[in-house]
């Protein structure tokens, strides 16, 4: 499977939990030539249990790693601090 393609599969199962979703992003980082953090704030209700994200401290990070004019890599971090440590990067 190519890589856009597997984004696109992880991201359409992800959001077909929620009735409604979405992802803002806060900040961008640019780590070096190869990667880009982006810092996102999610909101959204899910479809099942009704859970309202806009109640929890709902921020992440999205990890992009970019080669040959396309994304190589993606991560997505459901937790900032996961991510910066992941990262060795101060919160």
């Amino acid at each position: 499977m190519e890589a856009s393609a597997g984004i696109a599969e992880g991201t359409r199962d992800w959001i077909s939990a929620w009735q409604t979703a979405r992802m803002e992003a806060e900040e961008y980082r640019e780590l070096d030539d190869e990667r880009i953090l982006v810092l996102i704030q999610f909101s959204g209700r899910g479809r099942t249990s009704g859970l309202d994200l806009g109640l929890l401290e709902a921020r992440g990070a999205l990890l992009f790693h970019l080669g040959n004019g396309s994304v190589t890599r993606f991560v997505h971090y459901l937790s900032r601090q996961q991510a910066f440590a992941d990262l060795g990067l101060p919160e």
